[in-house]
């Protein structure tokens, strides 16, 4: 799962270079998107592996 969430990240960081730098107005909004799409995956990845592993080791 963490593979995928790192793919969205790519594609939302080109997304965001075409969207930003004028080349594709509707890329902007695909942007906020995918870079939210990401954020979620990762929390999630992130809850899911602490889980496994027992909780944070302090």
């Amino acid at each position: 799962m963490l593979y995928y969430a790192a793919l969205f990240f790519v594609i939302a960081l080109v997304a965001a270079l075409f969207g930003f730098g004028g080349i594709a107005a509707g890329a902007v909004e695909i942007a906020k998107i995918l870079f939210f799409i990401f954020l979620v995956l990762f929390v999630v990845s992130l809850v899911a592996g602490l889980v496994r592993r027992g909780g944070p080791r302090v």
